[in-house]
C-alpha cells in the first residue's frame, strides 16, 4: 500500500543527484546530503548561520539534592558571540546522580516554567537520563516580531532563516555546552521537541550529525508529513498564519505542492544513519499521522544505502500503541490528540534503551 501511494504521489528523487546521476553507493551521501540541506535552505527553512567557536555556561542556580536526593538540577545561562554581540539564553539541566556520564534528551519546550509541567522529569531520571531543556521563547519570540537571537544576524527576506532555523540552532549551542559537561555522555545526545518545535528538532538533528537520536513528536506539516496529498495543515495554512518560522521563499510553494523539488523524506533522510524517532496521536489528523508515517516510508531508503535497516514495516499503518522499534527509523502512533504525552517519553525511553543511544 504504501509503495503504490509514493508512487502515486511521484515525490521528488531522494536518490539522485542534482546532475541526474542516481546515488547507489554510500560514498555518494556526503554530496547527496550537502544538496539537500542546501535545497531545504534556501526553499524552506532558510540558511543556517555559521556556529559560534565557544558558548560559555554560567550555573545561576541549583540544586544538589533534586528528586529526594537523586538528582542534581541546575539553572544555567548560555552566552555565546555573533555578529552583533554576543547573545544569553537560560536552560535547565537535570541529571541523575551515577558513578558514569550519562545520556542526554535536549528538549526545546513551549513553557518558561522549566521543566514543564507535562514533562515526566522524574521518569527520565529513574531510566537514566539527563533533560536539558530551554523555553524556545527566550531564544527569539514566536512571532513576526524582530528580537532575541533574530536581531543578531542579517537575515537575507528570501532565504534568511525563520525562526525554526534560529530555535534549532539554540539546541546545538546546548550541546556544545553539554559536550563540556563530564556528567553527560555527549556522543549520546537526543535532541526532541513537539509539534512546530518537533520540526525544529528535526531541522536541528538534520544539520547537526553530534546528534545521534533525533525525535520529531507530531510535528505534522513542514515536519515529518508527506506535503503531497496532505489533509489537515498545508502550507497556504501554515505560511499565512506563521510566515516567520521559514525563509520567504516557502510561501512560493502554496498550492503548489505536486511541484516542489523538495518533500518532508528528504528532512527526514538527513538523520541517517543516526537514529530517527517520528511519533504520532491517531486523533491528531491536522498534522496526518499517515503522512508521517509515509515519511518515514520514503526516507528508509537513506539508510538502506548505509546498509542499515531503515523503518521496517509491511507497509500498513501500525496498530494504536505498536511502536515499531526494530530499525534505525522508529514510529509509532498512539491514541489521542497534539500533545507530547508521557506515553511518547516513555516509548522515546525504551526506544533508546533497546539501541543504546
Amino acid at each position: 500500500m504504501t509503495a503504490e501511494l509514493m508512487q502515486k504521489l511521484n515525490l521528488p528523487d531522494l536518490m539522485t543527484l542534482n546532475d541526474g546521476t542516481p546515488v547507489r553507493q554510500a560514498s555518494q551521501w556526503p554530496l547527496r546530503r550537502a544538496e539537500l540541506i542546501d535545497l531545504l535552505s534556501r526553499e524552506e527553512y532558510g540558511y543556517t548561520p555559521k556556529a559560534p567557536s565557544r558558548v560559555e555556561g554560567a550555573i545561576v542556580s541549583g540544586d544538589d539534592n533534586a528528586f529526594a536526593g537523586k538528582a542534581v538540577q541546575q539553572r544555567i545561562e548560555l552566552t555565546f558571540d555573533t555578529p552583533a554581540g554576543s547573545f544569553t539564553f537560560p536552560m535547565m539541566l537535570t541529571y541523575p546522580k551515577a558513578d558514569r556520564a550519562v545520556p542526554v534528551f535536549v528538549n526545546v519546550a513551549f513553557r518558561p516554567d522549566l521543566p514543564e509541567r507535562y514533562c515526566p522529569l522524574e521518569e527520565i531520571i529513574d531510566r537514566g537520563y539527563a533533560l536539558a531543556s530551554f523555553c524556545y521563547t527566550d531564544v527569539t519570540a514566536d512571532g513576526a516580531e524582530i528580537d532575541g537571537l533574530a536581531v543578531k544576524y542579517p537575515v537575507d527576506e528570501k532565504t534568511g532563516w525563520g525562526k525554526i532555523g534560529m530555535w534549532a540552532f539554540a539546541c546545538s549551542r546546548v550541546l556544545d555546552y553539554l559536550e563540556d559537561r563530564p556528567e553527560i555522555d555527549s556522543a549520546r545526545a537526543a535532541v526532541v521537541g513537539h509539534s512546530r518545535l518537533g520540526k525544529t528538532a528535526l531541522w536541528c538533528g538534520a544539520q547537526d550529525e553530534r546528534f545521534s537520536m533525533v525525535i520529531s513528536n507530531d510535528s505534522g506539516c513542514s515536519g515529518a508529513a508527506i506535503t503531497r496529498n496532505k489533509v489537515g495543515e498545508k502550507i497556504a495554512d501554515i505560511t499565512d498564519r506563521f510566515p516567520f518560522w521559514f525563509c520567504g521563499n516557502y510561501r512560493n510553494w502554496r498550492g503548489r505542492e505536486d511541484e516542489m523539488p523538495f518533500e518532508q523524506h528528504m528532512l527526514l533522510a538527513l538523520v541517517a544513519p543516526r537514529l530517527l524517532y517520528v511519533c504520532s496521536a491517531d486523533q491528531d489528523q491536522w498534522a496526518h499521522p499517515e503522512n508521517e508515517f509515509l515519511g518515514c516510508c520514503a526516507a528508509s531508503p537513506a539508510w538502506r544505502l548505509l546498509r542499515l535497516p531503515g523503518l521496517i514495516t509491511d507497509g500498513r499503518m501500525p496498530e494504536l500503541n505498536a511502536p515499531l522499534h526494530d530499525g534505525s527509523v522508529c514510529y509509532h502512533v498512539r491514541p489521542g490528540t497534539h500533545f507530547f504525552s508521557r506515553t511518547d517519553w516513555n516509548y522515546q525511553m525504551d526506544c533508546r534503551d533497546r539501541h543504546g543511544v
